[in-house]
């Protein structure tokens, strides 16, 4: 069981920090190697072809197969190469600790895989949260088009001065600059509708009071 710790601690850790070193330096890849999307797509693909079908046994077998469906996606899901990684190394590094402390084995083994499970989870989390902050800018720019917001910091009319509006885009309440070529001030509070948009600086006008001119995008 020693043994067991010790390479598992050693082989886990060494990969771990490789990775972490060449994340770091840029070559490290957005996913690295990640298979769990392939795993799940193939398990649910088998699950529902396997599924019997016709009647009511029929109709429970389908709802059956797609709780499993939903299961096994989730479950393969975290799954991954990093995760996987992460788990070997706090399995042998907790594991070790624990003999070290004197526990009995079995008391060593739950410790060392509940410490894999939750280091699992942990890397699926904080890759899942990376991935999200780095959304590219300009999409989200581009998906405000035609979106409705709120005036937040006052825009001067003829476009004299940016302020800044808040609208949600992609499920997200952002913030960002803007103009407005109406000659009007528009004041905080103003509901407005995005028109266009010149590099990361909306254009809007008050709803209401939109053009019918198309929307124009400019670099």
């Amino acid at each position: 069981m020693a043994l067991l710790f010790l390479v598992c601690a050693v082989v886990g850790g060494t990969i771990l920090i490789c990775q972490f070193v060449l994340t770091l330096v840029g070559l490290g890849g957005e996913h690295g190697i990640d298979f769990s999307h392939d795993m799940a797509h193939d398990f649910a693909g088998d699950a529902g072809h396997d599924a019997p079908g016709g009647g009511t046994h029929g109709a429970s077998s389908d709802d059956h197969a797609t709780d499993q469906q939903q299961a096994s996606s989730w479950l393969f899901a975290v799954i991954s190469f990093r995760t996987l990684v992460a788990a070997i190394a706090f399995f042998g590094l907790v594991g070790s600790a624990a003999q070290s402390a004197g526990q009995p084995v079995g008391v060593q083994l739950l410790l060392a895989i509940a410490a894999g499970v939750g280091a699992m989870y942990g890397v699926h989390w904080l890759i899942r949260s990376i991935s999200r902050l780095g959304t590219d800018a300009t999409l989200r720019v581009k998906n405000a088009l035609g979106q409705e917001g709120t005036v937040y910091v006052p825009i001067a009319g003829n476009r004299a001065q940016t302020g800044k509006i808040q609208l949600k885009v992609q499920n997200r309440l952002v913030e960002f600059e803007a103009v407005t070529s109406i000659p009007e001030r528009l004041a905080t509070g103003t509901k407005v509708r995005v028109v266009g948009m010149t590099g990361s600086v909306l254009e809007v006008e008050p709803v209401g009071q939109v053009s019918s001119s198309k929307f124009q995008v400019s670099s």
